[in-house]
């Protein structure tokens, strides 16, 4: 098997037990770290030199919806009622498989120049089983780790996801399944307990959307019936009630927060906030590319700035002044985008950290400064020198591998031609 050590960086490894940020080497084997640490032994390795150069875990957008890139930026002065009628509404039934296939690769192509290694693709325009395996196939192409949460499109609150297409989805290496199902907000008790037992009997992360309301009746029967869980991870949780943030992180279960569609559609405030006061942390998705830019490292800076606006108002509105002392660090952002993504997937045994034993996924930063942590989380894709995931480069020298992007672009402008028309003004 093929070992690397990557010599001289700046390494973030997000580990608890390490500093914030160290001089050290990282020793790849195969697909595995094997080690990370000053002056590790080059025997047997191929030696690169990143000296100059930040070395972090891969970051991890947990919520996007990949099937939508080929609409880039058509919804940018949508709300959240704008995006349901137009998108879902209007546009969503004339997807064709191929248009699934080209929006997934792209859009994880476009995720693995950002330095986005794992992604959470949350795929719910799944009309027959030909969408399903074409954009399955389009995840897989792109050479990014994958988790395919199988969506539905919108339907009767009281129909049962169809486990059955669950169950017949092939797994990998670099890809693992869960189940993107309406949740209690857009369900019938009923239909939402039956949704979290499945996913529960099959030890799948069960992922929900959940924003502009309180939570309704379905929410008690799943507490009720004992299915909140680590395996639960609730998106977005705007209108969620402090008392219902607290339920579901003492159950384990995680949130994301895709915070700039959040606060530019209309969902609410992101839950930010509510969550470390509880002594707990988001995960960061970016939504979809139709409304949203697709760069995670944005996300973690507008939910940290938006959270340290509120911070300083509340203490503002407490003592006549700003707070003299930051509320939150650059550190903890960036633990929302790694470490927490991971978690909220079911990945943080594999991903979101660098140390012994974890998969080799992790991003090489051209540049350095005298707060390593800051520079990784001001980072853009021009700054994304190299991607690796397991063990693989998938970005070097600011260039993505073994992707005909021509071609790409050219079936995506294609797929953009199809859908448009459909799209209302």
């Amino acid at each position: 098997m093929t070992r690397l050590l990557l010599r001289g960086a700046q390494v973030i490894t997000m580990a608890p037990h390490r500093p914030g940020s160290e001089r050290a080497d990282v020793l790849i084997d195969g697909d595995t770290i094997a080690a990370v640490g000053d002056g590790l032994d080059p025997t047997g390795a191929e030696v690169v030199d990143v000296a100059d150069r930040i070395v972090l875990p891969g970051l991890v957008n947990a919520h996007l919806h990949t099937w939508q890139t080929a609409l880039r930026g058509v919804g940018a002065d949508w709300t959240l009622a704008d995006y349901l009628g137009r998108l879902h509404g209007a546009v969503a039934g004339r997807y064709r498989p191929e248009d699934m296939r080209i929006g997934t690769l792209a859009g994880a192509l476009s995720q693995l120049d950002r330095g986005t290694t794992t992604l959470g693709d949350w795929c719910h325009n799944t009309p027959t089983p030909e969408h399903t395996d074409a954009a399955l196939d389009g995840l897989r192409a792109a050479g990014i780790r994958g988790v395919f949460l199988h969506g539905t499109p919108y339907s009767a609150a009281d129909a049962a996801h169809p486990v059955s297409e669950v169950d017949r989805l092939p797994r990998g290496p670099l890809l693992t399944v869960g189940m993107a199902v309406r949740g209690p907000q857009l369900s019938t008790p009923d239909a939402a307990v039956a949704d979290f037992r499945a996913a529960a009997e099959r030890g799948l992360v069960v992922s929900m959307h959940q924003s502009g309301g309180a939570p309704g009746p379905a929410w008690a029967a799943v507490r009720a019936a004992g299915l909140l869980g680590p395996g639960t991870n609730v998106v977005h949780g705007a209108g969620l009630t402090e008392e219902w943030v607290k339920i579901l992180v003492d159950a384990g279960a995680s949130i994301t927060c895709t915070p700039e569609n959040e606060l530019g559609q209309g969902h609410g405030i992101p839950v930010t906030g509510q969550l470390l006061r509880l002594g707990a942390a988001p995960s960061l998705g970016t939504d979809t590319d139709a409304v949203a830019p697709a760069d995670v490292l944005s996300a973690a800076r507008i939910a940290l700035a938006t959270q340290r606006g509120h911070d300083h108002e509340r203490h503002r509105q407490d003592t006549g002044s700003f707070a003299l002392t930051t509320t939150i660090t650059a550190k903890q952002a960036l633990t929302w985008a790694t470490t927490e993504g991971a978690r909220a997937l079911g990945l943080d045994g594999r991903v979101g950290r660098l140390e012994a034993g974890m998969q080799a996924d992790l991003v090489v930063i051209d540049g350095s400064g005298p707060n390593p942590l800051a520079t990784a989380l001001y980072a853009g894709a021009g700054d994304i020198e190299a991607v690796m995931v397991a063990g693989r480069w998938r970005k070097r020298d600011h260039e993505l591998l073994d992707a005909d992007l021509g071609a790409v672009r050219e079936q995506l402008r294609r797929s953009a031609a199809h859908l448009l028309p459909h799209v209302p003004a």
